[in-house]
């Protein structure tokens, strides 16, 4: 009788502890204490102060529990027809397609067509070098393979108009690394092209064919696609930058180089000039894999949910794709994001400020185009900002949106 009443107290104290957990839980997923009303109005002037409404500008979209909670545009789309930023709006994301190539890479694994912990040389043969032996794919997808990026950037039209195909083509010939596979951070883009011929290689599919079918389609995306020059994108922006001399470089941005003033000129309504910088005018918009996809803060939104509801990939596959892998603070071979208590996982970067809730995330870059889309998994968070020009200093602007989400209720801080 004693043993049995034992059983009951310690079933009664373990149902207590579950229920308080989930109470707790719940309680910080909560938006019914949460005052939109004022998060709207914070939200609307920290926007306002940062982008005009006659000029390029941004969409923000902040989502709770999956349901978008701010979904607000600001500026023009497109500066030869005037339309103008909403949550329709299709920018290119730059590197945050990288994460769909990630993603599309551990489905295969679960699909068991391939093993990240496989050399690349077991997977591409025409590279012919030992140094391929000792990288693994799980080293491409980290950023720590070693492989430098020898493209050649001083041939321009090289860089305006390379595939994917001729970003690898100089892997070829490579015999060094920077440093030994798995030792350190290097951010490059042309390793995660390999990626584009591992998909067609091993499903039989064009790569374009497999991310639709097993990522866009179960995802219910609706206004996603990877950008061709003969593309036709439904309420497309186009990417600008300030229409003069300039130099871009920084730890936000993953390029560093001259900007020249052109003759491609348009001016806003306060007198500012605009030049149009995206195809034709910049690197990378015709390579896929490392970040060629258009698309709108709406439809990421239903890319974040998929994730969430395990419906692209399992539990397992996304734990690994968010498991920090490779340190990034403090590299000496990589600027980009190289901040304090930042790690890489696969296709996102891990932000574990102490005293914060970690943040997983990643930034994107390709001419007048800057992207960012962060995530709070434990109160369950998204901040999905694309712009359409790049003068505002993306990272302050994000930890200002991050400080008003935490003083609101909206995410724990810690």
């Amino acid at each position: 009788m004693r043993t049995k009443i034992k059983i009951i107290m310690i079933i009664a104290m373990t149902l207590g502890c579950l229920m308080g957990v989930s109470a707790k839980r719940a309680k910080r997923n909560s938006i019914k204490t949460v005052n939109l009303k004022r998060v709207e109005a914070r939200l609307d002037s920290v926007m306002q102060s940062h982008y005009d409404p006659q000029s390029p500008g941004a969409a923000l979209l902040i989502a709770k529990n999956g349901k978008a909670i701010y979904d607000k545009g600001i500026g023009i789309a497109d500066m030869a027809t005037g339309e103008k930023i909403d949550g329709n709006t299709a920018f290119n994301i730059a590197s945050i397609s990288k994460q769909f190539t990630a993603i599309g890479t551990l489905k295969m694994q679960e699909m068991g067509l391939i093993n990240l912990n496989n050399s690349v040389a077991s997977y591409f043969p025409e590279l012919k070098h030992d140094i391929w032996k000792k990288i693994k794919l799980s080293h491409l997808l980290s950023h720590s393979s070693g492989v430098p990026d020898a493209r050649p950037r001083g041939d321009r039209n090289f860089m305006l108009t390379a595939t994917d195909e001729q970003s690898v083509q100089y892997m070829k010939d490579l015999t060094e690394l920077h440093f030994e596979p798995g030792t350190n951070y290097e951010y490059i883009n042309p390793t995660f092209d390999l990626f584009y011929f591992l998909v067609e290689n091993k499903t039989g599919m064009k790569f374009v064919d497999f991310q639709k079918k097993y990522l866009f389609d179960r995802a219910g995306m609706k206004n996603v696609q990877y950008f061709t020059p003969e593309a036709k994108i439904a309420h497309m922006a186009h990417g600008y930058i300030v229409n003069e001399d300039a130099e871009v470089s920084g730890s936000d941005s993953d390029y560093s180089k001259k900007r020249e003033k052109t003759e491609n000129d348009y001016v806003d309504g306060n007198g500012v000039h605009w030049a149009e910088c995206d195809y034709g005018e910049e690197t990378f918009f015709a390579t896929k894999a490392d970040g060629g996809i258009y698309t709108t803060t709406r439809d990421f939104l239903r890319w974040e949910n998929a994730l969430r509801r395990n419906i692209i990939v399992k539990k397992s596959s996304k734990r690994q794709a968010y498991t920090p892998h490779t340190v990034v603070t403090g590299s000496k071979w990589s600027g980009y994001q190289n901040r304090d208590n930042t790690w890489y996982g696969y296709g996102w970067f891990i932000d574990k400020t102490p005293g914060r809730e970690v943040k997983i995330y990643h930034t994107g870059d390709n001419g007048g185009f800057q992207a960012y889309a962060a995530k709070y998994e434990r109160s369950r968070v998204n901040v999905i900002m694309l712009a359409n020009q790049s003068t505002v200093d993306r990272w302050p602007l994000q930890l200002t949106i991050e400080r008003i989400l935490i003083e609101e209720g909206l995410i724990t801080g810690k």
